[in-house]
């Protein structure tokens, strides 16, 4: 992907740009990006194989024979990240969406097993941490090294669609609101609004994945593997039970994602204005406001997770007149259930581990988004560049 003669380009733009923030920004992280495309240039082989629109093959012998002409082109020829609107194609966005989806979700999947647990109303006492580190500490100790990634195979499941279908939804949306809403410019409007559209179709297909894989993370849990929890909860509970929680998710996601969206967009105005391929931008905007969209819909999460879990010692100790109940269903009786138990206090259980999962998984998540999104369309502009230029010999 002549990743050193983009750098060494980049760096001559900053130094003829004289003090543009923008321009700076994205020559600070020129090194950066130098590591991003030697990782590039080892995945654009498998990348290449797996859409028919950015090439079945590499035609890298085709390239090195007319790289002195391509450099030999004017610098208004070099098309910016997000100067090429036509080569950034659905195809794209949802790959690139799929892969950061699932890394994002595998790589903190340890995390989100201890914040499931510590989100737990009312706790076998052999599950009960004093934070983080202990959770961790404590669950490799005494149940396998394997314990905290039990579930890791659903998520990475539904991971891959969900996220393909939310960042495609997400960039077409944004787009088609920003050109009506603020022609030519940004409009926080047009980011909360995709964001929160986005979130309907991510959480339709993620929510039967989240049921599984909090059932299989909580202490003790009964099931021997997806497969058996999937059977069991289908025969028990019925079909409904996958998406008992899917009003809750969308009233916690809706504003969890137009905040998290409002806000990375904000961030990248003050650090990243000319929307450059800027890996240390992406993964600093994408830590504060998952951290922030996290810490602010805690209470919501944590009635989520009760409704996914139906943890058994909670159901136990609500008894009414004709025993106790045989489930939660609904947002009121979560809310209900979750002040019983724990007070105020206890929707804001697990809040640590909520901040401390969403801060590197957001930053996770939007670094490879952008970085797959700016290597598939460099990409596809040099092959059509290349195939012009044969075109013309």
């Amino acid at each position: 992907m002549e990743t050193d003669g983009f750098v060494r380009r980049r760096r001559m733009t900053a130094e003829t740009t004289g003090n543009d923030p923008g321009v700076a920004g994205a020559s600070a992280g020129a090194e950066v990006r130098w590591l991003g495309g030697r990782f590039w240039g080892v995945s654009e082989s498998i990348v290449g194989s797996l859409t028919p629109r950015i090439g079945g093959e590499t035609e890298i012998q085709t390239v090195d024979l007319i790289r002195s002409a391509q450099d030999a082109q004017s610098e208004d020829s070099e098309p910016d990240y997000e100067g090429l609107p036509q080569g950034a194609s659905t195809s794209t966005h949802m790959l690139a969406g799929a892969v950061a989806g699932i890394m994002e979700h595998c790589l903190m999947f340890p995390i989100d097993c201890v914040k499931t647990r510590m989100q737990s109303l009312q706790p076998d006492p052999a599950a009960r941490y004093r934070n983080v580190m202990d959770a961790l500490r404590r669950i490799v100790a005494t149940e396998g090294i394997w314990r905290p990634l039990r579930g890791l195979n659903a998520t990475a499941i539904g991971a891959g669609p969900a996220h393909a279908l939310y960042f495609a939804s997400y960039e077409k949306l944004k787009k088609t609101l920003s050109d009506v809403i603020h022609p030519g410019a940004n409009s926080h409007l047009a980011n909360g609004t995709a964001g929160c559209v986005a979130t309907l179709l991510h959480d339709a297909v993620m929510n039967p994945a989240e049921v599984v894989k909090q059932r299989m993370q909580m202490y003790n849990s009964p099931y021997r593997g997806v497969l058996d929890c999937v059977r069991a909860v289908w025969q028990k509970e019925g079909p409904t039970a996958f998406y008992r929680s899917y009003t809750t998710q969308l009233t916690m996601n809706v504003p969890f994602q137009a905040l998290h969206f409002m806000t990375y967009e904000y961030l990248q105005e003050l650090l990243n204005p000319h929307r450059q391929y800027n890996p240390s931008s992406h993964m600093l905007s994408g830590a504060l406001a998952g951290a922030i969209a996290a810490a602010a819909t805690t209470p919501l999460d944590v009635c989520k997770t009760l409704l996914n879990t139906q943890e058994s010692l909670a159901l136990g100790s609500l008894t009414s007149g004709k025993g106790a109940h045989r489930h939660i269903s609904g947002l009121a009786h979560a809310f209900r259930t979750v002040y019983r138990l724990g007070g105020l206090r206890g929707f804001f259980k697990g809040v640590q581990a909520r901040v401390i999962y969403q801060m590197p998984s957001t930053a996770i998540s939007w670094s490879v988004y952008e970085f797959f999104k700016y290597g598939l369309t460099k990409h596809q502009h040099n092959k059509r560049r290349t195939q012009q230029m044969e075109a013309e010999m």
